[in-house]
């Protein structure tokens, strides 16, 4: 009786949450993906290809999975209708072992946002008050690193302008992995540090602000379609690294989304073309932000001077007269403040991913 009210329970829970994932509409996506992919004048366009291909892997490992699971549960029923007695111990340890694997599974609940599973662009950018704030900014590029590190995410870097004395004016770095947007979108905001200045003579506390900007990468024009009329392009000379040859040429790349007034500038790369593909790239995940944030249907109903910029201020990280990093949202905190500078910073993103399921 307690394997058929455990089984019960789990083919349940099961059920909801194959509902919630849709994973029928992810079935139908697959059969959909493999007749596309398996037509040869899908590689007339390589890039569309590439996606059709990624998109394909991924939906597949997904869905095989909870398919593998979902026959599991059914031969577990009928092996408890047969009522044999000395099967009820192994049924037990499988019936176990599913709801372990389940409550693994159900992390993908976190992770259904439009833009969850895909990759992400991370900008840091130093605030006001010169060597201290860039200090900070450097610091925080050290502690989301350090995490792409323990998390096994490959980080590009896009930009990079260092700080004239101490850490960094901004960086950019496009990051590839699991659900990489889904699990950084918590860090977007305002990071506020609070410690003795190591470049003040009085050793004073200070107070420092960098703004973290967490974007969806969206690489195909289809997902976010910007009209050519509403960009005004510019190119300049490139003062980063790269070589003489950069620094000789109108490599870098400005462009302005007219509409909403959303700059992207880079100047990474060693060629114009390079350069304009990745600011397109920044341009379509910043236009996303702001649909998300605004609650919009579509670009052309984004409102003009509210582009995706830092936001509230979402964390303290204090360090004088006692430590502590605390969030201000989801009032999670941690008291090893070098641990968490460190990378180790599950704890807040976790904290964060369960306040939205808290919220559906």
């Amino acid at each position: 009786m307690q394997n058929e009210k455990r089984l019960a329970k789990l083919s349940e829970d099961f059920t909801a949450t194959w509902q919630k994932l849709d994973i029928d509409a992810k079935l139908k996506e697959v059969k959909e993906l493999e007749i596309a992919v398996g037509n040869p004048e899908i590689w007339k366009n390589p890039e569309s290809a590439k996606l059709k291909n990624e998109t394909l892997a991924r939906l597949k490992d997904t869905t095989e999975t909870w398919q593998m699971l979902k026959l599991q549960i059914s031969d577990i029923k009928e092996l408890l209708e047969l009522n044999e007695k000395d099967l009820e111990s192994e049924i037990s340890t499988q019936i176990s072992a599913m709801e372990e694997q389940l409550n693994s599974l159900k992390t993908a609940l976190r992770f259904t946002g439009p833009y969850d599973s895909g990759d992400a662009i991370i900008r840091i950018t130093s605030g006001a008050g010169g060597t201290e704030a860039m200090d900070w900014a450097g610091m925080l590029e050290r502690m989301y690193l350090r995490f792409f590190e323990k998390k096994n995410y490959k980080a590009t870097l896009l930009e990079r302008v260092s700080g004239e004395e101490a850490g960094i004016k901004t960086a950019v770095y496009e990051i590839s992995g699991e659900n990489a947007y889904g699990m950084l979108k918590s860090e977007h905001g305002t990071h506020r540090l609070v410690r003795l200045s190591p470049f003040n003579a009085d050793n004073l506390r200070q107070t420092s602000f960098s703004g973290v900007e967490i974007l969806p990468v969206i690489k195909s024009d289809s997902d976010i379609v910007i009209n050519e009329k509403d960009l005004r392009i510019d190119t300049y000379h490139s003062g980063g690294h790269g070589g003489q040859s950069v620094n000789t040429t109108n490599s870098a790349i400005r462009i302005t989304h007219i509409p909403t007034g959303t700059v992207v500038a880079i100047q990474n790369e060693r060629s114009q073309l390079q350069n304009k593909e990745k600011a397109m790239e920044i341009l379509r995940g910043k236009l996303a932000q702001m649909k998300i944030e605004q609650q919009a249907k579509s670009i052309d109903e984004l409102r003009s001077g509210e582009s995706a910029s830092w936001g509230q201020q979402i964390r303290n990280y204090v360090m004088q007269p006692y430590k502590l990093v605390k969030d201000t949202r989801t009032k999670y905190e941690e008291t090893d403040v070098d641990a968490v500078l460190d990378g180790k910073i599950d704890g807040f993103i976790n904290a964060y991913l369960e306040s939205l399921l808290g919220n559906d």
